[in-house]
């Protein structure tokens, strides 16, 4: 989407607060001994709250208000009653969502509890990459220079990225072009940023998968060689110089 003028704004800013704070008060409500179906159920009142709909059961009729993914889950987990959230998980939540013909997604990795499994370091190297990639973005930077940025920042703390998913255009639909917005470089693509697109940058760090392979359930994303996956992602606005981060109310950088 480009933004063309001052109602376009403000329509995005209302639906990235809306799923900003979404995720923020979910990170702040999940716990062990909770369901991911429950702490879901927590995230679509909030949705509803701000008048939002799901993005991804609109878009694909997903099973769930959000994807919620634990330890070697990539992305695109399914709530359910019988995953049970355990002390020291790597929780992923991914809120995106619809408000007033607008559309918006960001994500965030968490250790829930204790960090158990010492895996704090991944969590914090896949934020600041996404920090770095993000105010390394701005109108006329090659996509593919971003993900060479988001790969040599793993590599260079020891992790590897997952490469094929990557971030996204979005505004009027929940995926638009720019697509595949990669977390590595791509010599064949030569496609630039341009001014006033939105567009959601994400990182998928991980310990030791590059790929990520579908479950049966159709959804849910895991790891080519197991181990831990992160995600980041924020909802940013391309300018002439830093971006406009639209969904900075989330606060995974807190």
């Amino acid at each position: 989407m480009i933004i063309a003028n001052e109602a376009d704004l403000a329509g995005m800013k209302k639906v990235s607060d809306a799923v900003a704070l979404t995720l923020k008060e979910m990170r702040a409500y999940a716990r062990p001994g909770m369901s991911t179906k429950e702490l879901d159920n927590y995230g679509g009142l909030l949705l509803e709250k701000f008048g939002a709909k799901s993005a991804p059961y609109l878009t694909y009729k997903f099973p769930g208000h959000t994807c919620i993914s634990i330890n070697n889950e990539v992305c695109h987990g399914i709530p359910s009653t019988d995953n049970i959230i355990q002390e020291g998980d790597l929780l992923n939540i991914d809120v995106s969502a619809e408000l007033a013909g607008f559309w918006s997604d960001n994500g965030g990795s968490f250790i829930v509890g204790q960090d158990i499994h010492k895996q704090a370091n991944l969590v914090d190297t896949s934020r600041e990459i996404l920090k770095k990639a993000i105010n390394a973005i701005k109108g006329g930077v090659k996509i593919n220079e971003i993900g060479g940025l988001i790969e040599n920042e793993a590599k260079k703390n020891g992790y590897k990225v997952i490469k094929n998913l990557g971030g996204h255009g979005i505004g009027r639909s929940l995926h638009e072009q720019p697509d595949g917005v990669l977390n590595y470089r791509d010599r064949l693509d030569q496609r630039r940023f341009r001014k006033n697109t939105v567009v959601a940058i994400e990182t998928f760090i991980t310990t030791d998968s590059s790929w990520a392979v579908e479950l049966p359930d159709g959804f849910t994303l895991v790891g080519d060689k197991g181990g831990f996956s992160v995600q980041h992602e924020h909802t940013i606005m391309v300018t002439d110089g830093l971006p406009i981060i639209l969904t900075e109310q989330n606060g995974i950088w807190d």
